[in-house]
């Protein structure tokens, strides 16, 4: 798919990164119910991720041609990256679906976003910069932020060994799916290169379920519509047009409102409590997105370039 039409965006400034940052903060909250919606459904979790992208990819693909996108011819370079994102986030979905059921939800949350830290160092990479003292200072803060907010709920136990490696490969996998989408993203827009991607996913995910012999088919649709419409429309649709506008550093420290969502929705719907040290780190997290949004964190390079150019 493609758009007839491209224009060159301005330099970002607090004006013109308002909607996208508004657009990730909504992303991360979606995103955060996602482990609730797993849990929920009656099929086998690497199976739920495969309904989570089958569902979610007509409304995607209806979205894309009703924003004016056409089926349009895309080179060698663009099939590549958007393959390999495809390819990557159904790995992903699937290893952290099944670490979801074998930790907890803090372990899963925090372990499967290690792109939190991830991200931002691609960033400063592909730069070749090193951080700034600000954002040196916000990354200084969202990890103290993770660290508290990970409080009592986190534990260190070998029954949830394999949980959390299975999440925190994900995290990796995770990491690789926001680069390769931040490439397509350069010459495509958010709704496209989603939908092209999602349709990638399918496949290697369906395989993935059925190769470890999981139930496929649900008894009760609502957890995987839930999935699919929340996780993948909403959720995902915001953060891919978020990629596209805003710099790594801001897109990995905004990735620490889904521990604190989750905390949330266990408060709220397993009467699980918040401690006082998770509502401190809950607010030094809040610290380090104030401060990228108030630009006294100055995107990379790297952010500058995905911001340069868009198709719509």
């Amino acid at each position: 798919m493609h758009e007839a039409a491209a224009e060159r965006l301005a330099v970002a400034g607090p004006s013109s990164t308002a909607l996208p940052f508004a657009a990730l903060i909504v992303a991360n909250v979606a995103l955060a119910f996602g482990p609730w919606f797993v849990r929920l459904a009656d099929t086998g979790p690497v199976a739920s991720g495969f309904w989570r992208l089958a569902l979610g990819a007509p409304f995607l693909v209806a979205l894309a041609l009703g924003s004016g996108a056409r089926p349009g011819r895309l080179d060698r370079a663009l099939w590549w990256a958007l393959g390999g994102a495809g390819i990557a986030f159904a790995a992903d979905l699937a290893s952290w679906h099944l670490g979801i059921l074998r930790t907890t939800l803090a372990n899963a949350t925090l372990f499967g976003n290690c792109a939190i830290l991830m991200f931002p160092i691609w960033g400063f990479l592909v730069a070749r910069a090193w951080p700034t003292r600000g954002q040196a200072l916000a990354l200084a803060l969202a990890a103290a932020g993770a660290a508290l907010l990970m409080g009592q709920s986190y534990r260190l136990d070998a029954r949830n060994l394999a949980g959390d490696l299975l999440c925190l490969a994900a995290g990796i996998l995770y990491t690789v799916y926001f680069i390769l989408m931040a490439r397509a993203r350069e010459r495509m827009a958010p709704l496209s290169a989603l939908a092209l991607s999602t349709l990638a996913s399918c496949l290697p995910i369906l395989v993935f379920a059925v190769m470890l012999g999981e139930r496929v088919l649900p008894a009760d649709w609502t957890p995987l519509i839930g999935l699919a419409l929340v996780s993948q429309v909403l959720g995902q649709g915001c953060m891919i047009y978020a990629l596209g506008r805003l710099s790594p550093l801001v897109v990995g420290l905004a990735l620490l409102i889904q521990p604190v969502v989750a905390a949330s929705i266990g408060w709220l719907v397993y009467a699980e409590r918040l401690t006082a040290t998770e509502l401190v780190g809950a607010v030094l997290v809040a610290v380090a997105l104030v401060l990228v949004r108030r630009g006294e964190v100055a995107p990379t390079a790297a952010g500058d370039h995905l911001k340069t150019q868009e198709a719509r």
